[in-house]
C-alpha cells in the first residue's frame, strides 16, 4: 500500500516541495492551498502557484478558507494521510489536524530555528545581516514553528544576495531536505528529533509596506541590507534628488554628509549621504517607470535638461 500524503502550501516557494513529495513514490492524495486571491492590475481571482502545480498534476485541491470547522477536518480525515506536508500554507491548523495524520505533520520552514519562527524569515535574516540561513524540516505541534527539528540544510547569507535569490536557494534546499525525510521514513526509519533550545529565540514579521521606506539618517549598511531584503517586495523607496525613486540595488560606501544629500553621481551611482557612511545607488525605478541602472537615469536627466 503506498504512503500516502497530504500537502499543504500556497506560494512559489512551496512548489519545489510539492514536486519532492511527487517524486518521491509517495502517494499526493490532496493538496491543500489558500483560496484564489485578486491579483494583477486587473484584480482578477487568481490560483495560487501550488494549485497550479497540483491541477497541472492532476491532484485533487482543497482550499477551505479555515480548518477549523468540523466539515473541513472531516474532509482531510477521509483522504487517509499517513503524513501532511505543510509549505507556507498561511492557515493554522488545529490540534486535532496535526493529530490526525498517522505520522503527524511535517513543517519545511526557511531559517534555522529558533531563530526567524514566524511568517518572514527569509527577509528578516538579510535585514539583520545574518551570515547564515537554511532551511529545517521540523515536526509540528500547536506552537508557532516551535516543533522538534528533524533535519537542517545550512546556506551562507552573501552581501549580495537578495530576498529574491535567498528565497529560491531555500526553496531549492528545503526540497531536498523533505525529500531526504520522506525516502527515510517510507524506508521504515524513524527520524531522530531535536528539540529548539529555549535562547536565541527570534520572530519574523510579515513585511510591511511601510517598513520599505529608506531613512538617510540611519547608516548606510542597514539601508543597503534593507534594499536587498525587499527585492523582489515590496522594494525599498526613497526620496533621491528631489524625486521618490524605488531603490532596487545599492551599495554601502565610504563617505559624509547631510544625511539625505546627493554626494555624487555618474554612470557608478548616486551617491547618498547616510547617517553614517553613503548609500550608492546602482539601479533604480522613477514613478510610472521601469527598473534601470543609474547611468540610464543620469542619460534621462541630461535628455530633460536637468
Amino acid at each position: 500500500m503506498k504512503f500516502r500524503v497530504v500537502f499543504a502550501g500556497t506560494p512559489d516557494f512551496s512548489v519545489p516541495c510539492l514536486e519532492a513529495c511527487r517524486a518521491s513514490g509517495a502517494e499526493v492524495v490532496a493538496v491543500y492551498t489558500q483560496p484564489d486571491r485578486p491579483a494583477g492590475r486587473g484584480r482578477k481571482l487568481t490560483p495560487s502557484p501550488v494549485k497550479q502545480a497540483a491541477e497541472a498534476a492532476g491532484i485533487p485541491v482543497e482550499q477551505p478558507q479555515s480548518l477549523k470547522s468540523a466539515e473541513a477536518q472531516a474532509t482531510l480525515a477521509a483522504y487517509a494521510p499517513d503524513l501532511m506536508v505543510v509549505v507556507a500554507y498561511g492557515l493554522i491548523l488545529p490540534r486535532k489536524v496535526l493529530a490526525m495524520p498517522r505520522l503527524g505533520c511535517w513543517n519545511v520552514h526557511a531559517s534555522l530555528l529558533p531563530r526567524w519562527r514566524g511568517a518572514a524569515p527569509i527577509q528578516r535574516a538579510i535585514l539583520a545581516g545574518d551570515t547564515e540561513s537554511g532551511v529545517d524540516l521540523m515536526q509540528m505541534e500547536a506552537g508557532l514553528d516551535t516543533g522538534p527539528v528533524l533535519l537542517e540544510r545550512r546556506t551562507p547569507i552573501s552581501r549580495d544576495d537578495t530576498g529574491g535569490s535567498l528565497h529560491d536557494r531555500l526553496a531549492a534546499l528545503g526540497a531536498d531536505v523533505l525529500a531526504e525525510g520522506l525516502a527515510r521514513v517510507m524506508a521504515g526509519e524513524t527520524l531522530a528529533s531535536r528539540p529548539q533550545p529555549e535562547e536565541g529565540v527570534t520572530y519574523a514579521h510579515k513585511l510591511d509596506k511601510a517598513e520599505a521606506r529608506l531613512d538617510f539618517h540611519r547608516a548606510a549598511i542597514e539601508l543597503e541590507r534593507q534594499v536587498h531584503a525587499f527585492d523582489p517586495w515590496p522594494v525599498a523607496e526613497g526620496d533621491v534628488n528631489g524625486e521618490l525613486l524605488r531603490v532596487w540595488a545599492a551599495r554601502a560606501i565610504e563617505g559624509s554628509g547631510t544625511p539625505g544629500s546627493v554626494l555624487h553621481m555618474s554612470r557608478e551611482g548616486i551617491d547618498v549621504a547616510c547617517g553614517d557612511g553613503a548609500l550608492r545607488i546602482t539601479a533604480l525605478q522613477r514613478a510610472g517607470g521601469k527598473r534601470i541602472t543609474a547611468a540610464d537615469y543620469l542619460n534621462a536627466m541630461k535628455t530633460r535638461g536637468s
